[in-house]
């Protein structure tokens, strides 16, 4: 049986990933059991369960504002503690798989396929990108650039001039084991839809709203990325 180290793991997605099924077995650090911005930590862990995968979810993600007001714990979690476990599994050989996202593109025209130029629109997007960087230096690796979202929508009222290819946390947990033999860089997502079409199918009472120009919230119009790589592998 392999065994799947996978960080992050009391974060939203990894709370869902914890109630998944499957033929692997599972390790769930918490911050004290392996510290990324600490390269022994993560080593020490590393030789005590001898991980074939590990599963890179650990970073800043929410509030989007808090990568302008604290750089620094941006920097140091997303961009070095990337790089730390990127480190920590090439002296091992271990397979790395590393959740990226999908605004690392420029999020303007949408349907972005996997090799599209990158322009992150927002500081978040700069700081998983950074991490990518380590994590495309390591052949033995996977990078997924999602685009995701809880179910039900934590919101009230949905874009409905937004456009993006939200797939629910369930959804990619489902679909992830699939995924863990694969290399390179793969879209994770949904297929294109408005934020409100989207929410509408599960949210009959979901409000409509729209997005104007003076709004700055870090939501670009235009996030909707190509999935045809995806749907290859898990139709």
């Amino acid at each position: 049986m392999k065994k799947i180290i996978i960080t992050g793991g009391s974060g939203r997605f990894g709370t869902i990933l914890k109630k998944q099924k499957t033929n692997f077995k599972l390790f769930f650090p918490n911050k004290k059991e392996l510290n990324i911005k600490n390269f022994s930590s993560i080593k020490n862990y590393f030789n005590k369960k001898k991980p074939n995968i590990v599963i890179h979810l650990a970073g800043l993600s929410r509030p989007m504002n808090v990568h302008n007001k604290e750089i620094s714990k941006s920097i140091d979690l997303n961009i070095i503690g990337t790089a730390n476990i990127t480190k920590a599994c090439e002296q091992k050989n271990i397979k790395l798989i590393y959740f990226s996202t999908n605004y690392v593109y420029p999020c303007k025209k949408g349907n972005y396929k996997e090799h599209d130029a990158l322009l992150p629109v927002n500081s978040y997007a700069w700081s998983k990108l950074g991490g990518e960087a380590s994590v495309h230096l390591y052949k033995n690796s996977l990078i997924l650039r999602v685009c995701m979202t809880e179910k039900p929508f934590v919101h009230k009222e949905a874009f409905s001039n937004v456009v993006t290819s939200f797939m629910y946390h369930e959804d990619v947990a489902k679909i992830l084991f699939k995924l863990i033999n694969k290399f390179g860089i793969i879209n994770v997502g949904g297929p294109s839809l408005s934020v409100f079409k989207f929410v509408k199918k599960d949210n009959r009472f979901i409000k409509k709203r729209i997005l104007k120009k003076n709004e700055k919230i870090g939501m670009p119009k235009n996030s909707s990325i190509n999935i045809n790589e995806l749907k290859k592998i898990i139709e």
